[in-house]
Formats: C-alpha cells, structure tokens, sequence
C-alpha cells in the first residue's frame, strides 16, 4: 500500500509537532511546481531538537513504507530538506528559516491547515 501525498503530509506534520517543531507550515504547491505536492516548512530551536524533528520525520514515514529519496544537509546543519518525491520537508533553525523565508517565495502556493489533510 502506498501512501497518498496527504498522508504523507499528514504524518511528517504529526512527526513534526511531537517533537514540538515550531511554526509548522503546509503548503499546496501542486498547482504551481512538478517538485512535489506539498511542502513542509518548521524550525527547532536548537540543533538536538532539529535533529530529533527530521530523525522522526524519516522514522515515521519509513514506517509507513515510504523511504526517503533525497537528504539535504546532515546533523550540523541549521537546514534540512528531506525530500519523499510527494512531499519536501524542510527543516530549519528559527536565523536560517527567517533568512531564506520561504514562505514567501513560495507564497503563490495554498496554505492549508491540517485539518484539510
């Protein structure tokens, strides 16, 4: 069984908040990029919970049985992107995510809330 790309949203977003990921972000960007389907935007406030935050991410949807595809960055860095071809899950300390702020470059996507998962 393969996971559809909400769930899979869904489950890095649940990752995330248990390990108390701040600012959690989604956003739909399938109507405006082949990259993925959705992207998953946080930051951890320090370099123990950023590596806890994507440990979780991979366990969980791993799991799942959805391997990832592609790591970018590696436990001393302050930003991840964790790409699962659906989904591309970024995470960030709070200096790196205000710096490359994606959230507006990327704001022709739909933020969504994930209740809508």
């Amino acid at each position: 069984m393969s996971m559809s790309s909400k769930e899979m949203a869904k489950t890095a977003y649940q990752s995330l908040s248990e390990k108390k990921a701040d600012d959690i972000k989604i956003i739909d960007i399938s109507g405006i990029s082949v990259l993925a389907d959705y992207f998953i935007i946080a930051d951890g406030s320090n370099q123990h919970q950023i590596e806890a935050m994507c440990d979780a991410v991979e366990e969980d949807l791993f799991k799942a049985g959805v391997p990832i595809k592609q790591k970018e960055g590696n436990r001393n860095s302050s930003w991840i992107l964790m790409d699962y071809g659906d989904i591309i899950v970024h995470v960030f300390s709070k200096e790196d995510r205000l710096f490359y702020d994606l959230e507006r470059i990327w704001g022709d996507g739909k933020f969504i809330d994930i209740s809508e998962l």
